[in-house]
C-alpha cells in the first residue's frame, strides 16, 4: 500500500507570490506552453507511424494535448463573456 500525502489547494506559506503584472508575456507564454503541447503529441504520434514510439506514449501525449486544448476554449470563452458583460453595461 502506498500512502501519499494530501496537500491544500491553497498556495504553501513559503512560496512567493508571482511578480509577473505584464498580461500580454503571460499570454504569450501560455500560447507558447500550448503550442509545445501539441508539438509534443505530433512528434510522438509520429515516432509511433514511424514504429519508433509506442501507443501509449502517443495516446497520453494526445489526451494531454487535448485536455490543454479544452482549457483553453473554456478560458477564452470566459473571457469573451466577461468582456460582453462589461460592454453591456450602461454607463
Amino acid at each position: 500500500m502506498t500512502v501519499r500525502l494530501l496537500y491544500p489547494d491553497a498556495p504553501r506559506p513559503d512560496s512567493a507570490p508571482h511578480a509577473d503584472t505584464n498580461g500580454a508575456a503571460a499570454f504569450a507564454q501560455a500560447v507558447d506552453a500550448l503550442g509545445a503541447i501539441f508539438e509534443d503529441a505530433k512528434r510522438a504520434e509520429d515516432a509511433y507511424a514511424g514504429g519508433s514510439g509506442d501507443l501509449r506514449g502517443a495516446v497520453y501525449t494526445r489526451a494531454r494535448a487535448d485536455v490543454a486544448l479544452a482549457v483553453a476554449v473554456a478560458a477564452a470563452q470566459r473571457t469573451a463573456q466577461a468582456v460582453q458583460s462589461v460592454l453591456n453595461m450602461q454607463i
